[in-house]
C-alpha cells in the first residue's frame, strides 16, 4: 500500500428526510443570501424544489434562482453562475440534482471569488483555487458521487475539451433516497454504472497487490450489481435505490483510492467523446469499458483473473488465470447487456465515425490500469466500439 493522507470535509446526512435535518442545521452558518442551483424542471415537478425552498425560508434565506445547469456542463454555465453570484453578492452555494449540477457549482464556487479565468489559471498556469464560496449538496440522482469530491466534469465548448477542473468541496450532503424515486430507469441503471465503473478505475490501478481499499472495492461493486439487478425488476425498490446511492457515495469518498494510483482511462476516453457528441456518460463507460479490458488484461492477468472470481462469482477450478480473466470480462459484458445498456457506439445513437479520431487524438492518456496506452491504440478501441 502507497503512503496516503486521508482527511475528509464533506459531513454527510443519509436517509428520509435528511433535508429537514441537514438544513437548518448547516444554513444557520451561512450568510443571508443562497444561490440554489438545478437544472431542468425535474426538481420544480418532483416537488422538490418547493421542499426546499421551505427550508430555506423557513432559515431566513433569501433565494437566489439559477435554473438549467445542464447535463455535460459547460464552463460558459459555470461563468454565467459565477458572475450571477458575485452580482448578487452570494454567500452560500446549494446545489440540488445530480452530478452535472453539482460540479458546475464546484467551479462556480471558485470561479466566483477571483478575478482569474479558472481553466487558463489550472490548465495553462497548473495553480489550483484555495479560496471558494462555501457550498451544499442535495442530490436527487445518484450514480457519479459528485457530492464526494471536489473534482468536475466540465465541458469547454471554445476548446472542445471535457474534463476534470477542481473546485469546491461541498460542506454538506443530502442523500434522501426518495428524491430519486422519480427519475426514469434509464437515468437510475445509467447513474449506477457510473458507481460501477469508478469502482473499476480504481481498483485496476496500482499497485497491482491487493490492498484493504481493493477488498471494499469488491464488496461495493458486487452490492451495486446486485442492487442494480433489483432495481431492474423493480424500479421502486426503495432499499435497492438506497443501496445504490450509498454505494455511489462509497466510490467517490476516497476510501476505495486509499493507497492507490487511480486509472480512470475508460472515463478520459469517454470525456472527450462526451465533448464532441454529448452523450450519456454512463451509456458511454458501458461501451468503452469490456473493449478496453480486453485490450490491457494480459498486462494485469492476476487482478483480472481475481475480478472474475470475487466479483463476479466465477469459479477458478479448470480454469488457467487468464482464462479467468477473461471469464470476467465475459461476465461484464453480459452484464452490461442483461441491464439494457448499449454495447455500441450505434446503439447509443452515434452516427459520425469521423469523430473516433478526433477523440482518440485529443484525449487524456493515463498511466493506465496496466500499461499507457497510444493514441493509435485509443482509435482501436474506439473502432472496436462502434
Amino acid at each position: 500500500m502507497k503512503d496516503f493522507v486521508y482527511s475528509y470535509p464533506t459531513k454527510v446526512y443519509f436517509g428520509e428526510k435528511a433535508a429537514a435535518k441537514a438544513l437548518p442545521a448547516e444554513l444557520a452558518k451561512t450568510g443571508k443570501k443562497v444561490m440554489l442551483a438545478y437544472g431542468g424542471g425535474s426538481v420544480k415537478r418532483s416537488g422538490v424544489y418547493d421542499e426546499i425552498c421551505g427550508y430555506l425560508k423557513e432559515a431566513g434565506k433569501e433565494i437566489v434562482d439559477f435554473p438549467g445547469i445542464m447535463p455535460n456542463p459547460t464552463y460558459k454555465k459555470v461563468q454565467e453562475g459565477a458572475a450571477l453570484a458575485r452580482e448578487q453578492g452570494v454567500d452560500f452555494i446549494l446545489a440540488v440534482g445530480g452530478g452535472s449540477v453539482i460540479d458546475c457549482c464546484k467551479i462556480i464556487a471558485a470561479q466566483a471569488v477571483t478575478d482569474q479565468d479558472i481553466w487558463e489559471m489550472e490548465f495553462k498556469n497548473h495553480v489550483f483555487p484555495t479560496s471558494y464560496l462555501p457550498m451544499g449538496a442535495v442530490v436527487t440522482a445518484s450514480g457519479t458521487g459528485a457530492e464526494m469530491n471536489n473534482g468536475a466534469v466540465i465541458t469547454n465548448e471554445e476548446t472542445e475539451e471535457k474534463t476534470g477542473v477542481l473546485g469546491a468541496y461541498a460542506a454538506f450532503a443530502v442523500l434522501d433516497p426518495a428524491y430519486t424515486m422519480s427519475l426514469p430507469e434509464k437515468q437510475v441503471i445509467s447513474g449506477a454504472f457510473d458507481t460501477l465503473s469508478h469502482c473499476m478505475e480504481t481498483y485496476f490501478g496500482s499497485p497491482r497487490d491487493i490492498n484493504l481499499s481493493d477488498e471494499i472495492g469488491e464488496a461495493v461493486m458486487r452490492w451495486t450489481i446486485r442492487n442494480i439487478r433489483l432495481v431492474k425488476q423493480d424500479l421502486q425498490d426503495k432499499n435497492a435505490r438506497s443501496e445504490l446511492m450509498w454505494a455511489s457515495a462509497m466510490g467517490e469518498n476516497g476510501i476505495l483510492k486509499i493507497g492507490k494510483v487511480t486509472d480512470f482511462q475508460a472515463h478520459q476516453i469517454e470525456h472527450q467523446l462526451g465533448a464532441f457528441t454529448n452523450c450519456n456518460h454512463g451509456q458511454g463507460l458501458a461501451v468503452i469499458h469490456p473493449v478496453l479490458y480486453r485490450h490491457l488484461y494480459k498486462e494485469n492477468v492476476g487482478q483480472f483473473a481475481r475480478f472474475a472470481r470475487e466479483v463476479w462469482g466465477i469459479p477458478a477450478e479448470g480454469k488457467t488465470e487468464e482464462e479467468q480473466a477473461e471469464a470476467g470480462i465475459r461476465a461484464l459484458a453480459d452484464f452490461i447487456r442483461e441491464i439494457g445498456m448499449p454495447t455500441s457506439f450505434t446503439e447509443m445513437g452515434l452516427t459520425d465515425k469521423s469523430v473516433l479520431k478526433k477523440v482518440a487524438d485529443t484525449c487524456n492518456i493515463t498511466a493506465g490500469c496496466c500499461k499507457k496506452l497510444s493514441r493509435d491504440e485509443i482509435l482501436q478501441i474506439l473502432e472496436e466500439c462502434w
